[in-house]
């Protein structure tokens, strides 16, 4: 198992709890992703959203690219997995800026495509959002585009979108990124079959999980192309006891009074039984379904867990932890040794 961990680029995971102690600050990035390659994590996933999902749209969050191209200076063996939204990026200019940021690392950039899913943000930056079909579309022309540039010394390109007439990038990056992305539509799933090199999930149980990666394995496979890499995002709890994870999981569950700030018409969502709406509140308070794979409790719980994942196909987890700092320490000297004697 490779583990990922996500850059903290919104000040935080956790919907319910309105300081995690981890501002949205270059400083506190820069300082866990030095800290982070030191201590055994292979990879920075930094998501890119020009509004705050988590703590509210008003709060401060950083912009992934100059981010990225400032951690690839100062790291030294992190992955950088970056999140790239094409209807935010023109496909060639953003070629050569990709082009240059693989370049400055050495060949650690990889890209996290995304096709976007939310349409207030595009309208406030007076952007187009397309309906869910015609954005995989577009990111199936985008990474056409982007591909031959840097495959090809002129490229030229006439799709329905994107235009290119012997264009130039020039230098070539020296690897081309690894590309992620994740979805669970058939129009995502095509895609990323097709023209992405890995698959990642949000957090489920482990049979689910194997499920969807059986799937796409088979999807490969009639396509005549390589085996991919699995991810899954997953929300990380450890503790000495159970006791004392199933209250963190209490503690940052509880939406308490008054709605956290980006609540905005999620209770219209909530219905059905009194069970159901607890599930639902779980759901809301960790972003990317991060509680569900079940990495809360002892270290010997969370490694075991963990092997269970590994089982099912999964190459690479996706982690959150609050504060960010202090828990990946812990999950660190804790659970990564005991997973890797396990696997030896």
């Amino acid at each position: 198992m490779r583990y990922g961990f996500w850059a903290p680029v919104f000040g935080g995971w956790l919907r319910n709890v309105a300081d995690e102690r981890m501002s949205a600050s270059w400083e506190y990035t820069r300082d866990l992703c030095v800290r982070a390659e030191q201590i055994g994590y292979d990879l920075t996933l930094v998501a890119e959203l020009n509004l705050n999902d988590i703590k509210g749209i008003d709060a401060p969050a950083l912009d992934a690219w100059s981010t990225a191209a400032a951690l690839a200076a100062v790291t030294k063996r992190l992955e950088l997995m970056v999140a790239v939204r094409p209807n935010f990026h023109q496909p060639a200019l953003f070629a050569k800026q990709a082009a240059n940021i693989q370049n400055i690392s050495g060949g650690r950039l990889s890209l996290n495509v995304v096709s976007s899913w939310w349409a207030e943000e595009a309208r406030q930056y007076g952007l187009q959002f397309d309906a869910h079909d015609d954005r995989y579309a577009r990111t199936s022309e985008w990474l056409r585009v982007v591909d031959g540039l840097w495959s090809e010394p002129r490229f030229s390109f006439d799709g329905k979108i994107y235009r290119t007439e012997d264009a130039i990038l020039a230098p070539k990056p020296v690897a081309k990124p690894i590309r992620y992305a994740g979805g669970e539509s058939e129009a995502a799933k095509a895609l990323i079959a097709g023209q992405c090199d890995a698959y990642v999930m949000h957090g489920d149980e482990p049979t689910i999980i194997a499920a969807k990666i059986a799937d796409m394995r088979a999807r490969r496979e009639r396509l005549g192309l390589k085996p991919m890499i699995y991810g899954m995002a997953a929300y990380a709890i450890v503790r000495d006891s159970s006791r004392e994870a199933d209250a963190e999981v209490a503690r940052i569950t509880d939406m308490g009074d008054t709605p956290p700030p980006g609540f905005d018409n999620f209770d219209q969502w909530l219905s059905g039984t009194q069970l159901e709406r607890e599930l639902k509140i779980r759901e809301y308070s960790v972003s990317n379904r991060g509680l569900r794979p079940g990495l809360v409790g002892t270290p010997e719980h969370v490694a075991a867990r963990i092997e269970e994942f590994e089982a099912a196909g999964l190459d690479l987890l996706l982690l959150q932890m609050s504060p960010q700092i202090e828990e990946m320490e812990r999950f660190s000297a804790q659970v990564i040794p005991a997973n890797l004697r396990h696997a030896a």
